[in-house]
């Protein structure tokens, strides 16, 4: 006598192949999700990086306050904020970088903070 499966039985063994499909999607899917954050969070950190190393370069001297802007990195648009205030040293001025993601948003995606040096002939 040749024994078969029977139907509960095939629909069971569907049953489990479609939750374990279904687990395996959204797994895939978080990955795709976590990987495209990760993009952002490194352009993000590029833009902050960038505005430092501008500073650096050019030697500023900035005045202790607020200064607003928006930058391009890879085809993504970033609004950034920077944040100079005085240190004990009046030598120094430190500079606190946020940039966000959506531009506008409220929420930083990348944080950096660097310093900057007096000029060398700049009296103030």
């Amino acid at each position: 006598m040749v024994r078969g499966f029977t139907l509960i039985e095939v629909l069971v063994a569907l049953a489990i192949v479609a939750i374990a499909l279904s687990a395996a999607l959204r797994v895939a899917a978080q990955g795709t999700s976590d990987a495209s954050e990760l993009r952002t969070r490194l352009l993000a950190g590029w833009v902050a990086s960038n505005i430092l190393a501008e500073h650096a370069a050019r030697g500023d001297w900035l005045p202790a306050g607020s200064l607003t802007g928006n930058a391009r990195q890879a085809g993504v648009e970033f609004s950034w904020r920077e944040d100079v205030s005085s240190t004990p040293n009046a030598a120094f001025r430190r500079v606190d970088v946020s940039v966000f993601y959506p531009a506008g948003g409220a929420q930083a995606v990348a944080r950096m903070s660097g310093v900057l040096v007096r000029p060398a002939g700049d009296g103030r």
